[in-house]
């Protein structure tokens, strides 16, 4: 199992969990309430917190390749739905399991 963390402080944090989940929730499987979300796509999943100012992002796939993905998906979404921040969203792989 691969896995990347990502970490974006802002006030918003609960709001771009929900914003984030609800907008993939249209076509895939999708759990949130406003602390805490989980996405599931295809090719691996998003665990999501909001606590504290920080939205965390741990987002896990069988493959790098798919965590490469679904770390972009994640990533990009997020970065077009908090652009008044203009968030870098900054991955840190761990170690293969």
């Amino acid at each position: 199992m691969f896995t990347s963390n990502a970490k974006f402080t802002t006030e918003r944090a609960s709001g771009y969990l929900q914003q984030l989940c609800k907008h993939f929730a249209h076509k895939i499987e999708v759990q949130f309430d406003p602390e805490a979300g989980l996405i599931k796509f295809p090719f691996g999943q998003c665990n999501l917190n909001a606590n504290n100012g920080v939205l965390d992002l741990t987002v896990t796939a069988e493959t790098q390749s798919d965590l490469t993905k679904a770390c972009r998906v994640i990533g990009s979404h997020l970065e077009r739905f908090a652009f008044r921040e203009n968030p870098k969203i900054d991955w840190q792989t761990v170690a293969a399991t």
